[in-house]
Order: structure tokens, then C-alpha cells, then sequence
């Protein structure tokens, strides 16, 4: 086994959600990442947690989704999540786009149904990871070990060096009212995250991290946005996606490619017009575009918003949780022709911080 994975597994297990004796836990992975599972195994045996293994499988969940007539909520499942004390999840799947011909009307039906699931498992303690697979790496047009090498370098890092720096931002959103983003002449929006409180992720949930994120207030939201950098949902690629906001809502929308699969998204339910999350991306190592939001979404010189719901722990006692059972993030680069303005200062131009050297 490559040491990598053994080293990837002690900060999920350690850094990530803190495995304890006596634990519950979940791990749930596609048979490609086994020797991650195997590794983790191991750990939760030196521990003293009680692990159970759930083998994902993309064409499983493609077979499922096409021959059922309607989803329900699935109770022995549930019950196993509220048993459970930390779940952890890594993608891998050898072909990404497995689901592509699964009808987005379908898939937003599980997910609706899927909706008491998810609130459960972010409840407890999670991590959402990545193992290198050939699949992921051709999509990223990588070699697959040029993509290992990138998974790993930035996984296995030094968190507490990212945790300082990105404190910084959060010091700047601290206490905020307004966000002002531009980026081109296609974004240009406004919200209001008053009340709110910004979160330092550092490779706790989400490994990689390496962003600072919030939830605007619900109905704050004004303007438009031009997500210019593409991503891949249920198998397929959107790319050019605009959205337009009036009060809070999404009141018109467009996609250069899969416009019907965004139009499903938007559709699931009320939630899903609303923003639940703006994220900055702060990690300096991951320095390329992979169509695999867990990392480009952190990428230093970008912002992502998120239709969707909302994480509770981002949402002030006095401002309103988004509930949907979507949360789907998308990019905007800000590298070139861009701003963020907090309270009507700059404090990001063209992709750097105010913190930062080379900031004018």
C-alpha cells in the first residue's frame, strides 16, 4: 500500500473527525479506494471504534434510479445514521459520468427522498474525501500519477499553517453586513451576510479545505452571476451558467451546456432558488482547474456560491436556515477584472487578498 493513503487516513482519522473509542462509524467509499478503507479500518481497530463498510457503486445507483417508480425515505438506512457517531465519504468511482443518462427529474426525486438522510449525517461528525482514481485523473487531464501526486500534496499538509492563514479572511468577515462581488461584465451581485458567521475550513469536513464560507441571508441576494468555470453534476457537465436574483430568488437563469439538468436543480423544491452558501477559495496549492468541485472550489483566486441549502452552523439564531435537498456549487474565477468588497472596502482584486503581497 502506498504510505500516502496510510498518512491520508491518520488526518481523516485525527484531524478530520477525531476518531474515539467506542465510535460508530460509517465509511463509505466505491471498491476503487479500498485500500483507503483498509487503512481506515485498521485505525478504528486501534482505537477501538466499530466500523461498517458501505461499498458505494455509481452503476448500482444508475440501476436503481432507472427501474424505480418514485423514492421513499429509506428507514433502515436512517436508522444506521442515527446509530452512527462519524460518517466519512470519499469519491473515486472508475467512469464519472456513470449517471449521465439518469433523467434530472429522477435524480431530484431521490434527493428529496434522500433529504432526512443528509440532514443526519451533517450532524454528526464527517468528512468528505477524495481517493486518486484513473477515472478522476482523465477528467482532470492528468496522468493518473500526476493526479495522485496532486490528491496527496493536497491532503497530506500542513492544516494548522492553512487554518492561520485563512483567519485572516474570516477577521475580515467578521461582523460584516454587506458582499459586494464583480467579476467581468457578466457578475455583479450583492448580499447581505449580517448575523452570520463565517466558518475556517481547514480539512475538517471537506479534505482538501482551504476556504472561508458563510450563508448569505436568505432574501438579501440581488443582481446577477456569471459562473464561468464549469462542473460536473449526476455525471454531466453544466458550463456556462448564469443566474439572476431578485430578492433572494433565482428569477431567471441560463447554461451554455445541460441547461435542462440546471433548470432540474433550481426545480427540486422551494430552497433550491435561494443561495446556501458563499465560499472563498484560499489554498494555494491546489493551482489548477479538475472538474472535481471538492478541490477546485478552494482554488485561491475563486469564489463559489451554492443554491441550496445552507449549513446551520453558518446561519445566525435571527436569520432563516435555506432547507432543500440540493446544495450545488459553482464557480466564478476571480483572477482577472475582479473584486470582493466587504462593507464597501476591497479586500480581494483579481484574485488577491488584502492580506496578501502583491495586493494593490
Amino acid at each position: 500500500m502506498d504510505p500516502r493513503i496510510r498518512e491520508h487516513a491518520q488526518v481523516i482519522a485525527d484531524h478530520s473527525t477525531d476518531v474515539q473509542p467506542g465510535d460508530n462509524v460509517v465509511i463509505s467509499m466505491p471498491s476503487e479506494a479500498e485500500d483507503l478503507a483498509v487503512a481506515l479500518h485498521e485505525l478504528a481497530g486501534d482505537r477501538g471504534a466499530n466500523p461498517v463498510y458501505l461499498c458505494n457503486s455509481e452503476r448500482a445507483d444508475r440501476a436503481y434510479y432507472l427501474a424505480a417508480d418514485g423514492f421513499e425515505t429509506p428507514s433502515h438506512k436512517l436508522a444506521l445514521y442515527e446509530e452512527m457517531d462519524v460518517y466519512i465519504v470519499a469519491r473515486g468511482g472508475a467512469n464519472v459520468t456513470e449517471k449521465s443518462d439518469v433523467p434530472p427529474e429522477t435524480t431530484a426525486a431521490f434527493r428529496r427522498a434522500d433529504k432526512p438522510l443528509l440532514h443526519e449525517r451533517l450532524s454528526k461528525r464527517w468528512c468528505l474525501t477524495q481517493f486518486p482514481t484513473s477515472g478522476h485523473a482523465q477528467l482532470a487531464g492528468m496522468s493518473t500519477e500526476a493526479y495522485e501526486n496532486f490528491v496527496w500534496d493536497a491532503v497530506n499538509k500542513d492544516w494548522d499553517e492553512q487554518r492561520d492563514f485563512q483567519a485572516q479572511m474570516v477577521d475580515v468577515m467578521d461582523g460584516a453586513d454587506e458582499v459586494h462581488i464583480t467579476s467581468g461584465g457578466g457578475t455583479d451581485l450583492t448580499l447581505s451576510v449580517a448575523g452570520n458567521e463565517t466558518i475556517n475550513d481547514y480539512g475538517e469536513n471537506n479534505l482538501p479545505g482551504g476556504e472561508v464560507f458563510t450563508a448569505p441571508v436568505k432574501e438579501s441576494v440581488e443582481g446577477e452571476v456569471h459562473f464561468d468555470l464549469p462542473l460536473y453534476r449526476y455525471g454531466r457537465e453544466i458550463e456556462g451558467v448564469r443566474l439572476r436574483f431578485e430578492e433572494g430568488k433565482v428569477v431567471s437563469h441560463s447554461a451554455e451546456r445541460n441547461e435542462d439538468l440546471l433548470a432540474s436543480i433550481l426545480d427540486t423544491d422551494e430552497g433550491s432558488r435561494y443561495l446556501g452558501e458563499l465560499g472563498i477559495g484560499m489554498n494555494r496549492d491546489i493551482d489548477r482547474f479538475t472538474y472535481n468541485m471538492l478541490f477546485d472550489e478552494k482554488m485561491g483566486d475563486t469564489v463559489h456560491m451554492a443554491v441550496g441549502s445552507a449549513y446551520a452552523d453558518t446561519v445566525g439564531e435571527e436569520n432563516e436556515v435555506n432547507e432543500s435537498a440540493e446544495h450545488v456549487d459553482m464557480i466564478v474565477d476571480m483572477s482577472e477584472e475582479s473584486t470582493i468588497e466587504v462593507d464597501g472596502e476591497v479586500v480581494q482584486r483579481n484574485g488577491t487578498f488584502v492580506f496578501e503581497d502583491g495586493f494593490e
